[in-house]
């Protein structure tokens, strides 16, 4: 079965997390991860986020730039979606997400995504 691999351009951690809540409330239009700006506000996931990814019926995995460099073994241009399914592959590259301007906007892409699957 295919996973859809999530990966976010900033590192895990508490001082990280604390300081992308300080980003993206001070200066929200320079935060540099825009998958999380799309799938969160700054405190925690957005419910339209939460019910869609709870109810597509596809497994999902979530990691910071960090834990994705150290389980997987490769970078990327951050922020990055794959699919998973042995093989690790681009679902939606950087630029794509960039240009996606709302979260629902996000969820017809994935679902576009997924249907090609």
């Amino acid at each position: 079965m295919t996973t859809i691999v999530f990966v976010y351009n900033s590192d895990s951690g508490p001082v990280s997390g604390l300081l992308d809540i300080g980003h993206k409330i001070l200066s929200p239009e320079t935060y540099q991860c825009s998958l999380c700006n799309l799938t969160h506000d700054a405190f925690a996931e957005k419910q339209a986020w939460r019910e869609f990814r709870v109810g597509v019926g596809v497994p999902m995995e979530f990691l910071h730039r960090d834990e994705f460099e150290r389980k997987y073994g490769r970078t990327a241009r951050y922020p990055v979606i794959y699919r998973k399914n042995g093989d690790i592959e681009p679902l939606m590259e950087k630029e794509e997400i960039d240009r996606i301007e709302t979260l629902d906007g996000l969820i017809a892409a994935l679902k576009n995504a997924l249907q090609e699957l």
